[in-house]
């Protein structure tokens, strides 16, 4: 079973390929395939685009900041945790922990948000 790498976290590819179907089998199997991914994207163009019904440029920016000054806070913790050359508390662990998990979400969100967008789910106005 092979793994995929996406953002932050795997995701196995676990789709049965038949090798030794017969071709006029395969291409209906393809064809339904295609008619559920399609319903796939309806459903997120849909749903997704009345949720998210007003992005623009600046709310793009607006996360990006978000998440660079998350990602900024993380690191200066460690940092800071570094300066003494002890080892960090549990308390300092909890801080820098937290700091890395928002940092994680908040891309996670940026990177969804845009693949919303490169597959069609929402405009961009």
């Amino acid at each position: 079973m092979s793994t995929i790498q996406t953002g932050g976290y795997r995701r196995q590819r676990d789709h049965f390929e038949p090798q030794d179907a017969d071709p006029a089998e395969q291409r209906r199997v393809r064809g339904l395939l295609e008619r559920i991914d399609y319903s796939a994207f309806i459903a997120n163009r849909e749903i997704i685009g009345q949720m998210l019904p007003k992005l623009d440029a600046p709310t793009f920016q607006k996360l990006a900041i978000m998440t660079a000054t998350a990602r900024g806070k993380w690191v200066a913790e460690s940092l800071r945790q570094s300066e003494s050359g002890a080892p960090s508390t549990p308390d300092q662990i909890a801080r820098l922990t937290s700091a890395r998990i928002a940092y994680e979400e908040l891309a996670e969100a940026y990177e969804g948000l845009r693949r919303m967008v490169e597959r069609g789910y929402v405009a961009i106005r």
